[in-house]
């Protein structure tokens, strides 16, 4: 199940099982904090372009798909503190927001449609004794569900115009790869160190600026364009991150000089 990147126990959703569930709120994003990166879909790129860089991962260009970087170092979120808590007043991905919920597969056997709720039942904010209900006593979606419900199906419609914009952006061969490369000052009479970020892929404006009067007009027409400069407009952000990276290890040094 790809989409259930840090659920530890994701379980369809039950309405006998999880009859008595409860929700409390958790002021915390601790579930997020080892993830350098995660999935975005394209509504998201203009108010994420602000805070986040926006490239493209996968295996090749044509499997490639949109990403918000949030780390440079394996399993570290860089936007997420110690004590779990993101980064004030930046942009938080939907997927993230989504969490303890997710559409996902239905497992082999079951009947209707492909999709179907489920939730991360090793999540703290769940019990049977505090929060709120995720069904009423006669069985029925509390507003809790019905709006977590709500926000699932609203980032798989994101998710399917993502694929469209994926499609386009291949039909047109306007991806090319792209090794990201940051240099690191020595501190304290070490070398100089760069961070090197391969496997990644971005638009090429010079292709943009070059498609025909009917691609352009389409694109234009669709919001592509938007997407589009959203995403290079966000590729500023990869030096705010290795800011961020320079505040962590600076406060990593300094505790471990603390406990020497």
């Amino acid at each position: 199940m790809a989409e259930v990147l840090f659920y530890e126990r994701p379980v369809p959703l039950n309405r006998t099982e999880h009859k008595d569930l409860r929700l409390k709120s958790v002021p915390n994003t601790k579930f997020a904090m080892s993830v350098h990166s995660v999935p975005l879909t394209g509504a998201e790129f203009a108010v994420a372009a602000r805070d986040l860089p926006i490239v493209f991962a996968g295996n090749s260009i044509a499997d490639a798909g949109p990403i918000a970087l949030l780390g440079l170092r394996q399993d570290e979120n860089l936007y997420v503190d110690a004590d779990g808590q993101w980064a004030p007043n930046t942009y938080i991905p939907a997927f993230v927001r989504r969490y303890p919920f997710v559409l996902a597969e239905k497992p082999d056997g079951q009947e209707g449609d492909d999709l179907t709720v489920f939730l991360d039942e090793r999540y703290e904010g769940f019990n049977t004794a505090e929060g709120e209900r995720l069904f009423k006593e006669d069985g029925t979606d509390t507003d809790l569900l019905t709006n977590a419900v709500k926000f699932l199906g609203e980032f798989q419609q994101n998710v399917a115009r993502t694929r469209w914009f994926m499609q386009q952006l291949n039909k047109h061969d306007l991806l090319m790869s792209r090794n990201v490369r940051l240099q690191k000052p020595g501190r304290d009479g070490s070398e100089a160190r760069s961070i090197n970020l391969n496997g990644l892929f971005v638009v090429n404006e010079e292709k943009v600026r070059s498609l025909d009067e009917k691609t352009a007009h389409e694109f234009a027409r669709e919001g592509v364009f938007g997407w589009i400069y959203a995403h290079l407009m966000s590729l500023t952000n990869l030096d705010r991150l290795g800011q961020r990276l320079d505040v962590r290890e600076q406060a990593e040094a300094a505790s471990s000089a603390t406990r020497n």
